[in-house]
């Protein structure tokens, strides 16, 4: 682990920095008086601009070198949160998000692709595991800068800026040779919808879900009377619950029909969502939003499971990397969508959108356990708990399941 200790301390940084920025921006806009709707798509625009990075992100990087790129996108996320403070304005804070999702998908590619080619093949796994805890467990903390005493909204804002230009420090006092960028395959929509539906529903419908969740979870607590505290506390346990609870969901489906637990989790999320209306005071919504995050954040990695369970090992990057811009565009829409449902049926309308978005999915999915047959290529996948970030992190973990002389190959997911 110690080659990549530099670049874990900066993912940690850079996370702790970006995750206070997303809620604080909900919160933020709320108090400035913005209507739902306009806040939802301010939300939106980051998701849009961290889609639309993927596409560029690896141009990037193969012009300008890993550390040259990093510091040049860390500028830019860091000069992006500290105008939010001198640009009031909700068009302004549009295009400021969607830079800012830019310049975030190209940072975390240059992360993850480091991370890629210094990771020794037998510590794939184990480096893949650490990255991910360091991934939501930086996001989850993150959250609690809300508890500073007095800090007003320009502080916080600073503290994330600060915390994004920390990062660049030990990626780039680091010693270590920059890696090469290969070429990437492209990938078809098309053919994988003809083989793989259910896979593509879960990458879509999941961002569709967890985009909301993103985008307005922090307006709808604070128009529920959470104080801004708790509403970092509400975003920290349902992180927490999606790092915890993937792993025995996970696991179990690795040993029976995906499809069908794939389906049931669906279920049992939207069945959360439509009780958390109902709950009777804070606490209750706490619990529900931990067991939601469990179910609702194992949903893509599902997916991605379910896809490798069906491709041959050379069409694992292209198909993978498919899936995560779907995720990211069903992300993009999310807000607008979700903030367009609390306009119409108030608060309320967070939850059942959600509802309403995985009751679809399970629907999806029972159809195709029930009508459609498993096209199975080659070796079950095993789950790997993971969030959508740049498709670097996917290869990693299809270099972990290559066939190496003497050995069987298997076949792993992909990542954030």
């Amino acid at each position: 682990m110690q080659p990549i200790r530099a670049i874990l301390t900066s993912v940690a940084l850079l996370l702790l920095g970006s995750g206070l920025l997303n809620t604080l921006l909900s919160l933020t806009a709320n108090d400035l008086g913005y209507p739902t709707g306009v806040i939802g798509l301010i939300m939106s625009s980051y998701f849009a601009g961290f889609t639309c990075g993927t596409f560029v992100s690896g141009r990037l990087i193969k012009r300008m070198g890993h550390i040259r790129t990093f510091a040049f996108c860390a500028a830019i996320c860091a000069s992006m949160v500290l105008l939010h403070t001198l640009w009031i304005s909700a068009a302004g804070w549009m295009l400021l998000r969607f830079v800012y999702g830019l310049a975030f998908v190209t940072l975390m590619t240059v992360i993850e692709s480091w991370l890629n080619a210094r990771a020794a093949r037998e510590e794939r796994g184990k480096v893949f595991a650490v990255y991910m805890v360091v991934n939501l467990g930086g996001i989850a903390l993150a959250q609690q800068f809300l508890r500073l005493d007095n800090a007003t909204p320009d502080t916080l804002f600073a503290i994330s800026a600060i915390l994004i230009c920390w990062a660049l420090l030990p990626i780039t006092i680091t010693r270590k040779p920059q890696p090469q960028v290969p070429e990437r395959p492209r990938s078809s929509l098309r053919a994988l919808l003809g083989f793989a539906p259910a896979p593509i529903a879960g990458a879509a419908l999941s961002g569709l879900a967890m985009g909301a969740f993103w985008g307005m979870l922090p307006l709808y607590a604070s128009r529920q009377g959470f104080a801004t505290a708790d509403v970092g506390l509400l975003m920290s346990m349902t992180i927490v619950g999606g790092a915890l609870l993937q792993i025995p969901i996970g696991r179990f489906s690795d040993r029976h029909d995906r499809r069908k637990i794939l389906t049931g989790v669906a279920f049992c999320a939207a069945a959360l969502a439509v009780l958390m209306p109902l709950a009777s005071g804070q606490s209750l919504l706490i619990a529900l939003f931990f067991f939601w995050g469990g179910m609702a954040f194992s949903l893509y990695p599902l997916s991605v499971a379910q896809l490798l369970d069906q491709l041959h090992p050379d069409e694992v990057i292209s198909g993978t990397t498919t899936m995560l811009v779907l995720h990211g565009a069903g992300a993009a829409l999310a807000p607008m969508l979700a903030g367009g449902a609390m306009d119409l049926l108030g608060l309320d309308g967070l939850p059942l959108y959600i509802a309403l978005v995985l009751t679809a999915l399970g629907g999806f999915t029972l159809y195709q356990v029930r009508r459609v047959s498993v096209l199975r290529m080659g070796e079950q996948a095993h789950f790997e708990p993971m969030v959508p970030t740049s498709h670097e992190v996917l290869e990693m973990i299809e270099k972990d399941a290559e066939k190496e002389p003497g050995t069987e190959a298997g076949s792993e997911g992909e990542a954030r």
